[in-house]
């Protein structure tokens, strides 16, 4: 009977979503094929959709999707690294928290886009640049995430966990992480969203390819059709991104969904 429902649910929530992007083609296709706005401002589903295939003819639109898909996952990967461990170390030592958290409650505050000309300068126009603008777009977002996930887990099985006689690292490993894994799964599949959403400013400066400068490129000639053909091929890697995260949370974490299910 739960399995019925459960089903009945996620089938309602998945036509929801169907309509609602049915609205939003429905109402583009309104405004440019019913002439309420000019083609210069929007263009019609039928221009964007020849742009994307006339860019996949000649091979433009594969090198700048590799191109940008490298760009955010190395960076959004390089902000895992140091944030992961950080986040719990600031969600289990009062002293390291009480000496990183000012710092970088501060950073994120601070807006990317002014730390562009400081990357260039000391970075240069290279990979790396772009590289870091993605890792400082993330960082300090995903930082106290994990550090908020982290502080969620029930302190009544870390007390068991020493009780038992587990060590400080077996704590880390066997109990902590297990138990938050979930919750950082989320906090992932958050954050590499932002990732996407500063690729643009990545590939405003010194970049010759990827679909942010594809976008900035257009901008100057006014070919909104190509700026629509970025903006939707964008908005659709980041779906199968999320999708993606959302299978590898099931995997990783099977308990999880078990859990929820109890709960109802």
């Amino acid at each position: 009977m739960n399995n019925q429902k459960k089903n009945k649910s996620a089938a309602s929530e998945k036509a929801l979503s169907l309509i609602c992007f049915l609205l939003l083609i429905a109402i583009w296709c309104i405004g440019s094929y019913g002439g309420l706005v000019t083609e210069i401002f929007l263009p019609s589903p039928t221009a964007v959709i020849e742009k994307i295939l006339s860019m996949a003819a000649d091979g433009s639109l594969w090198a700048s999707c590799r191109a940008s898909i490298c760009r955010v996952m190395i960076g959004w990967i390089w902000s895992v690294i140091v944030a992961l461990p950080a986040g719990m170390l600031m969600a289990n030592s009062r002293k390291f928290s009480a000496f990183i958290q000012p710092i970088i409650e501060f950073a994120r505050y601070l807006p990317v886009v002014a730390l562009v000309p400081l990357t260039l300068l000391y970075l240069g126009i290279g990979e790396t640049q772009k590289y870091t603008i993605i890792f400082l777009g993330t960082f300090f977002q995903l930082v106290l995430m994990v550090c908020d996930t982290v502080s969620g887990v029930d302190q009544n099985m870390i007390n068991a966990a020493k009780t038992l006689g587990a060590g400080r690292w077996q704590i880390y490993k066997e109990v902590i992480f297990p138990a938050a894994l979930p919750g950082l799964m989320d906090d992932f599949r958050l954050t590499i969203g932002w990732a996407w959403t500063y690729l643009v400013v990545a590939e405003m400066v010194a970049a010759s390819d990827g679909l942010g400068y594809m976008i900035l490129k257009s901008q100057r000639y006014l070919a909104t059709d190509t700026i629509f053909a970025g903006l939707i091929l964008i908005g659709l890697i980041g779906l199968l991104t999320d999708w993606i995260f959302r299978i590898l949370t099931r995997l990783v974490a099977p308990w999880h969904d078990r859990l929820s299910d109890r709960d109802r």
